[in-house]
């Protein structure tokens, strides 16, 4: 009987034995079935009759459809009601990698065929399917954002282990050092720049120093999965920090160095509904065809959880890379968030803040975090500021979160200003 997880694992194992030693138990048994219904339906596309797929088909040959729903969507029914491939649409894919390499000049060696997921959260979850078993450790920084918890710890019954984010106003390089060294053997490192919830992006020295830390660490026999949760990528908005995705730095680094890198239009394109993302794997001296081998099983898991991403979503997606106007729409939204940004700058610039709240560094994406002094407890805080003060942020420990992406540049100094008569109060 035909072995399909058998002829996989052996492609990755003769290639490259870290990235099968990598795998987790469930990665190693998961497949795309090659003669399963969706590869016979593949197989009977443009026949005359065709009885292969579960999709109803009106009498024209197009995709049966209500009017009440097709007469809101200008696209072709074909681009629109018709299941997508569990891979993702392969025009898509193509213009994805192109992307990645423009975004990333200095990304060498090759890379896999982007998969498309339901957004970078179902791209998290595919990765730790793959490559997470139960009581691992994910290594990331102490301030993280919250779902990670839930992806990793709930549903895949891992460990975070986590390292100091800061220190003396940057990235603290000392303390991923010395968590990366505590162990040997496979390892797996989560790196979101920029941070969420911090809005941080380290600089281009400390990213060179992560790098050659990470190097090292492989050099000596280590086998490591360096995962890149790149939501708020291109959103950098000072001088001198790193402007690409670390995965770029990855890609040819070492053998012993697989590195994901996961990102989607969601916070690029500014289309948080449409859920597009993609998963897309770099690793040392391996060709097409131990790629397609990866490629195979995240689809995989795809097929086996959400069957495919939605084909409207992906279709809007790439009617917007081909218009001409694309580039400078998003350079205007870019502009935008940059004056948000400097005018969070602006406005902390007043020293009477300073008396119940400091700001984390932050330079990048759509967040930034104060941290609250005199004992104040950020609830306590943020439960003032909903019933006293009509405002509303994210209270996590004893930080404020604060998305100034979703604030209009005059009500920056307002938030601020509650934020400041809130502790007031709650010290009175």
């Amino acid at each position: 009987m035909y072995n399909q997880t058998k002829e996989l694992n052996e492609i990755i194992k003769k290639t490259n034995p870290t990235i099968y030693n990598l795998l987790s138990e469930k990665g190693r048994t998961i497949f795309f079935p090659k003669r399963g219904i969706l590869a016979q339906t593949s197989e009977a596309k443009g026949k005359k009759i065709n009885a292969t797929i579960g999709q109803a088909i009106e009498d024209d040959g197009t995709p049966m459809r209500l009017p009440s729903i097709s007469k809101n969507v200008l696209l072709d029914p074909e681009d629109v009601f018709s299941y997508a491939p569990s891979y993702g649409k392969p025009e898509l894919r193509k213009v994805w990698k192109k992307l990645i390499r423009k975004k990333n000049p200095s990304l060498k060696g090759n890379i896999s065929l982007p998969i498309v997921t339901n957004g970078i959260t179902e791209g998290l979850s595919t990765a730790a399917y793959l490559f997470v078993n139960p009581g691992e450790k994910i290594i990331l920084t102490d301030l993280y954002w919250g779902n990670y918890k839930l992806i990793f710890q709930n549903g895949f019954n891992s460990k975070l282990d986590t390292y100091n984010t800061f220190k003396e106003g940057g990235f603290d390089t000392e303390s991923f050092h010395k968590k990366i060294s505590e162990e040997k053997g496979k390892k797996i490192i989560l790196f979101n720049f920029p941070n969420n919830p911090t809005g941080y992006t380290p600089t281009k020295r400390d990213v060179n120093e992560i790098i050659k830390i990470i190097k090292e660490n492989a050099e000596l026999g280590n086998e490591i999965l360096a995962i890149c949760d790149d939501a708020y990528f291109g959103l950098v908005y000072e001088k001198g920090i790193y402007e690409e995705s670390l995965f770029s730095k990855f890609a040819n680094l070492h053998e012993n160095i697989l590195s994901i890198k996961l990102d989607g239009i969601t916070k690029e394109d500014y289309a948080w509904g449409l859920r597009v993302g993609f998963i897309t794997y770099s690793i040392k001296g391996i060709g097409e065809v131990t790629y397609q081998a990866l490629e195979s099983k995240t689809a995989g898991v795809i097929r086996g959880s959400i069957s495919n991403v939605s084909n409207l979503s992906q279709s809007l997606a790439l009617k917007a890379f081909s218009s001409p106007t694309y580039e400078l729409e998003k350079k205007e939204k870019y502009e935008l968030l940059k004056a948000r940004f400097e005018r969070v700058q602006e406005v902390l610039k007043n020293s009477k803040y300073s008396k119940y709240f400091s700001s984390f560094p932050y330079n990048s994406g759509y967040f930034m975090c104060i941290k609250l002094k005199m004992s104040l407890d950020a609830e306590r805080v943020r439960k003032t500021l909903l019933e006293k003060y009509d405002t509303g942020v994210i209270a996590l420990k004893n930080l404020l979160r604060i998305a100034y992406s979703s604030l209009a540049e005059n009500e920056i100094e307002q938030l601020f200003e509650n934020i400041y008569h809130a502790c007031s109060h709650l010290q009175q």
